[in-house]
C-alpha cells in the first residue's frame, strides 16, 4: 500500500512539473501600459492628442490620435468620467473630438477577477490530495477484501446456450436436466422423500464440453447460477483460499436454491499427503473448507455444486464420497454420429459448398473432441478465405484436418530429389503393408508433402468407431508401423532417420501389449503397468515398479519378439510386391498425394485389395 502511495505522489509531481514547463514555454509577460495623471490627460485632450477614451469602472484606457502606446488613468470612484474631466477645465467643445466608451463591468466577472487568482491554487492542491488519498483508500479496501471470492453471477452470456446447442452427451445432459428440474420443482421430489444432490462432478478429456455443459445448465436453470475458477481460491498467503471458499458458498447460500460452478476443481482438490516435501498448506486448507461447506455440520444448504475436471485421478477421495459429489458424469470423446452433429452445429453460420458431407468428415476425425471439431471448422473457413473463396468446400475441411493433426503444409521447404524418393518409398511401404493385412485400418490418404516435423504421412482410419481393440488389430498396427522402415531397407539397402518416430511408436505399442493388456503368451494375462497409480512423483519413487529384474528382462524379450515378428510380417508383404511398391512410390513422386479411391485403383492392378475387419 505504501508503495502505491509513493507511486501516486511521484505521478502527481511529474504531472505538475510537466504543466509548469509547458506554460513557461508559451507564457509571455504582458507589457504594463503607461499611466497618465488626470491633469496630464486634460492637457492632452485640450491639445487634441487623444483619439478615444474607454471607461471601465474607475479605470480609463486612453488611445492617442497618433496611434502610439496605450495609456491608463484612474478617476475618482462614484464620479463620472466627463464630470471629472470638466472639473479639470475641459469644455464640451474639447470632448466632441474624443470618442468616449463606457464599459459596464458585470458583478460576476468582477468577483471572479478578484477571487479566481486566490481560489485556483487552493482547488488544484485539494484535487491533488484527493487523488492521493483515493489511491491510498483503494489499497486499504483491497486489503480488507483480500479474502473475498471473485465469484460471478450468470446474467446471460452474449450467446445464451441451452442443451439444444450441445450435440451428443445424451446421458450427461439427462443427469443435469434432473438437477435443473429439481431446482425448478423441488416439491415434486421432496414429496416422495428424494433429497437434493450435493454435487455433480463433470469428468472427461480436455475439449469434451464440460464447461459448455455448465453454460447450458446456466441457460436452462431458473435459479441463480454462480461460477468461478478453482485457481482463484489459491493465494500465496495461507488461509486466504479457505476465506474465499467461505465467501463463495455464503454468497450462493444467500441466493439459495442456487448452483455454484467451480471450473478445474483439481487446482485445489488434489489428494492430500502425497508428493515430495510434504503437503501444500494453502491448497489443503482450501480443500478442507470445500469439504466442510459441501457436507459438514450444516446440512440445510440448498446449494448444488457443479464442478469440472479432466484429472479425476488426482482428486482427494473425501471429495468424491457420497454426500459431497453424489453424481459423477463422465464425458467421453464423441462417436461418429456425435461428431457429425457437432460439425453441423459449429458450421451453422458458415457458408458451405454443396459437396460438403459431414459424415465423410466425421469418418476422418476419430478421436477428435468437440473443441477440436470447432477449431477444425474455423481453420477450414480461414483456408477458404486465403484461397479467395466465399464458401467452404470439402477439400478445405480435409486440409484443415491435416493442418490440425500434423501442422501446416511446408511446401516452401527445399527437399532434394533423393530425400523425396526416400520419403515416397517410405510412405508406400506403410500403405502397402496396410493393404496386405486383414486387420489393419484402410488407407485414406498418402502424402509426401511435409507437414510439421513429418516429411510425409499415411493416413489410416477405421471404418467405424471402436471401443475395444483385439490383439490381431494391434499386431497389424505394429506391422504397418514397420512398413516404412522395411521399404527403405529393401529399396535403398540403407536406413534413414525418417523411420525414428515409427520405431518409437511401435516400441511403445509393443510394451503396452506386454505390460498393460496381458497379450504376451510367455508372461500371460498379467498387468505390469502401474502408470495409472503413479500420479505423484513421491509415490512413484517409494512404490517402485512392482516387479523383479528377472520379470523386467522377460518383458524386454517379449517386446523385442513383438517388434521382430512385425518386422518379418512387413518384410514378407513388401518383398512379395515390389512392382506395387514402385508404382505407389512413382505416383507419389509425380503428384505428391494419393487419395483412397486412387490408391485402391492402383493396387487393384497388382491383385491387392484393402480389407478391414
Amino acid at each position: 500500500m505504501e508503495k502505491n502511495l509513493y507511486k501516486s505522489i511521484l505521478r502527481v509531481a511529474v504531472i505538475l512539473f510537466s504543466l509548469t514547463l509547458l506554460f513557461s514555454l508559451f507564457y509571455q509577460i504582458p507589457q504594463e501600459p503607461k499611466v497618465l495623471t488626470l491633469s496630464e490627460l486634460a492637457t492632452k485632450i485640450e491639445a487634441g492628442e487623444v483619439k478615444s477614451l474607454e471607461v471601465a469602472g474607475e479605470e480609463i484606457t486612453i488611445v492617442l490620435a497618433d496611434g502610439g502606446d496605450e495609456y491608463t488613468s484612474q478617476k475618482e470612484g462614484g464620479v463620472g468620467a466627463v464630470e471629472t474631466l470638466t472639473s479639470f477645465g475641459i469644455s464640451a467643445e474639447d470632448l466632441k473630438n474624443v470618442d468616449i466608451k463606457i464599459v459596464d463591468q458585470s458583478g460576476f466577472l468582477f468577483v471572479m477577477g478578484v477571487l479566481l487568482p486566490t481560489l485556483l491554487p487552493i482547488l488544484i492542491f485539494v484535487l491533488i490530495f484527493w487523488f492521493i488519498f483515493r489511491q491510498a483508500k483503494g489499497g486499504v479496501n483491497q486489503a480488507f477484501t483480500f479474502g473475498r471470492a471473485n465469484i460471478h453471477l450468470f446474467t446471460n452470456f452474449k450467446e445464451k446456450i441451452t442443451f439444444k446447442d450441445v450435440a451428443g452427451l445424451k446421458e450427461a445432459k439427462q443427469e443435469l436436466l434432473e438437477i435443473v428440474s429439481f431446482l425448478k420443482e423441488p416439491k415434486k421430489y421432496l414429496s416422495i422423500g428424494a433429497k437434493i444432490p450435493r454435487g455433480v462432478l463433470l469428468m472427461g478429456p480436455p475439449g469434451t464440453g464440460k464447461t459448455l455443459l455448465a453454460r447450458a445448465v446456466a441457460g436452462e436453470a431458473g435459479v441463480p447460477f454462480f461460477h468461478l475458477s478453482a485457481s482463484e481460491f489459491v493465494e500465496m498467503f495461507v488461509g486466504v483460499g479457505a476465506s474465499r471458499t467461505r465467501d463463495a458458498f455464503n454468497t450462493a447460500k444467500k441466493a439459495a436454491p442456487s448452483i455454484l460452478f467451480i471450473d478445474e476443481i483439481d487446482a485445489v482438490g488434489r489428494e492430500r499427503g502425497t508428493g515430495l516435501g510434504g503437503g501444500h498448506d494453502e491448497r489443503e486448507q482450501t480443500l478442507n473448507q470445500i469439504l466442510v461447506e459441501m457436507d459438514g455440520f450444516d446440512r440445510d444448504s440448498k446449494v448444488i455444486v457443479l464442478a469440472a475436471t479432466n484429472r479425476p485421478d488426482v482428486l482427494d477421495q473425501a471429495l468424491l464420497r457420497p454426500g459431497r459429489f453424489d453424481r459423477r458424469v463422465y464425458l467421453d470423446l464423441p462417436d461418429i454420429r456425435e461428431r457429425e452433429a457437432i460439425l453441423k452445429i459449429h458450421s451453422q453460420k458458415i457458408p458451405l459448398d454443396k459437396d460438403v458431407d459431414f459424415k465423410k468428415i466425421a469418418t476422418r476425425t476419430p478421436g477428435f473432441s468437440g473443441a477440436d471439431l470447432a477449431n477444425l471448422i474455423n481453420e477450414a473457413a480461414i483456408l477458404a478465405v486465403q484461397e479467395g473463396k466465399k464458401s467452404v468446400g470439402l477439400q478445405n475441411i480435409y486440409d484443415s484436418v491435416e493442418k490440425v493433426t500434423l501442422g501446416p503444409a511446408r511446401k516452401s521447404r527445399l527437399v532434394s530429389d533423393k530425400e523425396r524418393k526416400i520419403t515416397a518409398y517410405h510412405e508406400a511401404g506403410h500403405a502397402l503393408v496396410s493393404a496386405g493385412l486383414k486387420h489393419s485400418d484402410p488407407v485414406h490418404k498418402i502424402s509426401i508433402v511435409s507437414r510439421g516435423s513429418a516429411g510425409g504421412y499415411t493416413l489410416n482410419l477405421p471404418t467405424e468407431d471402436r471401443h475395444l481393440k483385439t490383439k490381431s488389430q494391434f499386431l497389424a498396427d505394429l506391422a504397418v508401423a514397420m512398413g516404412g522402415y522395411v521399404a527403405e531397407g529393401i529399396q535403398f539397402k540403407d536406413i534413414s532417420t525418417g523411420a525414428s518416430s515409427d520405431l518409437k511408436e511401435a516400441s511403445r505399442l509393443a510394451r503396452m501389449l506386454v505390460t498393460k493388456f496381458g497379450m504376451s503368451e510367455k508372461l500371460g494375462p498379467v498387468s505390469f503397468d502401474r502408470s495409472d497409480d503413479h500420479v505423484f512423483l513421491g509415490r512413484d519413487m517409494i512404490a517402485g515398479k512392482g516387479y523383479s529384474e528377472e520379470v523386467a528382462s522377460k518383458i524386454d524379450n517379449e517386446v523385442e519378439l513383438f517388434i521382430n515378428n512385425a518386422f518379418k510380417t512387413a518384410k514378407k508383404i513388401v518383398s512379395s510386391n515390389p512392382k506395387a511398391l514402385k508404382a505407389i512410390a512413382d505416383t507419389l513422386l509425380k503428384q505428391e498425394v494419393l487419395e483412397q479411391d486412387q490408391f485402391e485403383k492402383l493396387i487393384k492392378k497388382f491383385g491387392l485389395k484393402q480389407i478391414s475387419a
